[in-house]
């Protein structure tokens, strides 16, 4: 079953300095047929104008990724992490027993990012920040594994849960397959370009909410950058 969410269906709210998109319920916007996929529970597609951003606040028993897609983004918290970043690249906050952070656009451009949200796979786990450049070369024409609770993927930024969080790029014409199993949900966004999935055109930013499929096959009807969560 693969389900399209296209863009213009998405909630959200516009707040001046964020202009935001939820994938799922998020804050003041309530979809009871949109509550998570499994156990991811929030994609915010966020618009963050220069200078902007979220004031130091808490979070709990998380698994929070960032995918920035335009800029960048500056991150700090109550641990002493401190890090930028850049387009193309994640970082990823285990918000564990608690964490107290902010997340600033410090550029002369507004940032564009998806922000990721998945249920810990068990709770009380120390808290935690990391970030690491993905060159977007290095996934032309496959997917590469950004983040992970899966121990093999030991390149990837790692997560308490057993979820992936993977990017990849494709030119027009090029298919990809994306081995899956029925029961686990998958969600995939193209950042940019238009797609088809098993035959399912998505356009940029829409959303598609896969589930009972063993694999998917993607091919690109335009250049596209792909974002692919699979989780239990």
């Amino acid at each position: 079953m693969i389900e399209h969410r296209p863009f213009k269906s998405l909630g959200g709210a516009n707040h001046g300095w964020l202009d935001a998109k939820h994938h799922f319920s998020f804050a003041s916007y309530h979809d009871s047929a949109r509550m998570g996929w499994g156990r991811l529970r929030v994609w915010n597609d966020d618009h963050i104008e220069a200078g902007a951003g979220f004031p130091p606040h808490p979070h709990e028993n998380m698994e929070i990724i960032t995918y920035v897609r335009k800029g960048a983004i500056t991150h700090r918290d109550n641990l002493g992490n401190h890090g930028r970043t850049e387009a193309g690249d994640v970082q990823v906050m285990s918000a564990g027993t608690g964490i107290t952070h902010s997340e600033f656009n410090l550029e002369n451009e507004a940032t564009e990012l998806f922000q990721i949200w998945i249920l810990p796979s068990s709770r009380g786990h120390a808290p935690s920040w990391g970030t690491r450049p993905f060159p977007k070369d290095g996934r032309e024409g496959k997917f590469v594994t950004l983040a992970s609770g899966f121990a093999e993927d030991a390149e990837a930024l790692k997560i308490h849960a057993e979820a992936r969080l993977s990017g990849g790029t494709l030119k027009k014409g090029e298919r990809i397959t994306y081995d899956l199993t029925p029961e686990r949900h998958a969600y995939l966004v193209p950042a940019t370009g238009k797609v088809s999935v098993n035959g399912l055109t998505l356009n940029e930013r829409d959303g598609a909410a896969i589930t009972g499929e063993t694999s998917i096959t993607i091919e690109a009807l335009e250049d596209a950058e792909l974002v692919l969560v699979d989780a239990a």
